[in-house]
């Protein structure tokens, strides 16, 4: 891609040295609205090449009535600094909904160019998403602890009694002992479900192989709630092992195979994909830990089903909040649980005809001898 203008040359290798060293998307682009610059974030950005940029122009890539447009040509004929957050660039060349910061820049040396620089929203979003659902999950905690001591042992009373009377009921009232005694039962197990959320100790993890725990979740869908659905595998096999707990990867993945089973039942080609990539993450505390970790790690289970309704799509992850008729409302607010307790992001995005949940998690690394001896002397303490 050029690095001049029809005025001549203006900016050295140096400075698109460093503008490609920028940890964001960094474009130039000129009157025409044509790509004269993008650093490597920029062509991740676009999916595109610099030599492909460069025959394009802005708008092949954004919807003609995106403020970032205005913001540009603002820019330019005011010889100014400009910044909007919360920009929407969203269009089905980018790949689906686009939130962004823009930082418009017009360049001195040559007026016909202005820089953007473009910071995606979405890795912070899901950080304050993230910390919303662990302090919901706190709260559960403390509901829960308070539900398993206040009622299941009365509701234990209350079966024992409802046994005593069937022994000498009519048929009609044993009927209503039964009754009682099923509620009774359902409720105790709505009771063990929120008593997950008040268990604090620590995760057992190791070295998991994520493509071993969703060829076993897929097995058991096959073989019953999703039967008759074709279930799709998109795999990076060079995907190093994942650091987490194998049973509890398994429930989460389990618990989302079975909300895409029912997305999609009653569809004319109901379809369910999982797949795994590795993309550079974001660096978080794991709890537990000391450490800072990446999450390079991403799973995601994709659906064609009708989608989440909008007005409840940003609580999904909210305990009891649900769309099922019958439904707790406590399964997806667990994964979220599980995910976060193993220092992971999970985040849904969802319109009509397509669902993805997709998990971002931290890469098993062996540790190093200073490390293990470190750990071992922490532990002592």
């Amino acid at each position: 891609m050029s690095h001049s203008s029809d005025s001549g040359p203006f900016l050295l290798d140096q400075a698109f040295q460093i503008l490609n060293a920028l940890p964001h998307p960094v474009i130039v682009v000129d009157a025409a609205g044509r790509f004269r610059f993008a650093n490597s974030d920029a062509e991740q950005f676009f999916s595109a090449g610099s030599a492909y940029l460069a025959r394009k122009r802005l708008q092949d890539f954004v919807p003609g009535d995106s403020p970032m447009f205005s913001l540009v040509e603002q820019a330019r004929t005011e010889s100014a600094r400009i910044s909007e957050y919360r920009v929407d660039v969203s269009s089905p060349r980018l790949g689906g909904e686009r939130l962004v910061d823009l930082y418009v820049s017009a360049m001195p040396e040559a007026p016909e160019l202005v820089v953007v620089m473009i910071q995606q929203r979405s890795i912070a979003e899901k950080m304050d998403r993230q910390l919303t659902h662990r302090s919901a999950a706190r709260t559960v905690t403390g509901l829960a602890a308070m539900l398993a001591h206040e009622i299941r042992n009365p509701l234990s009373g209350i079966k024992g009694a409802a046994q005593l009377l069937a022994a000498s009921a009519s048929d009609e009232d044993r009927a209503l002992t039964r009754l009682i005694q099923e509620e009774s039962d359902r409720i105790v197990k709505l009771v063990d479900r929120m008593e997950v959320f008040s268990d604090q100790r620590p995760i057992e993890r190791s070295a998991v192989n994520i493509h071993s725990v969703l060829e076993h979740v897929k097995t058991l869908g096959r073989n019953g709630f999703a039967r008759d659905i074709k279930i799709l595998e998109l795999y990076d096999p060079s995907l190093p092992p994942v650091f987490a707990n194998r049973d509890q990867l398994v429930q989460v993945f389990l618990n989302l195979l079975k909300n895409a089973a029912e997305a999609v039942k009653g569809r004319e080609n109901p379809e369910i994909r999982l797949t795994t990539a590795f993309r550079p993450g974001v660096r978080l505390s794991v709890p537990g830990t000391k450490d800072r970790v990446t999450l390079p790690l991403e799973f995601a289970v994709e659906d064609n089903g009708d989608g989440v309704p909008e007005d409840i799509r940003e609580h999904i992850f909210d305990p009891f909040v649900t769309t099922k008729p019958s439904g707790s409302g406590l399964g997806l607010a667990l994964v979220a649980k599980i995910v976060g307790d193993h220092g992971g992001v999970i985040e849904c995005e969802s319109q009509p005809g397509h669902t993805v949940f997709r998990i971002l998690m931290p890469a098993w690394r062996e540790l190093s001898e200073p490390d293990a001896l470190r750990d071992a002397t922490d532990e002592q303490g």
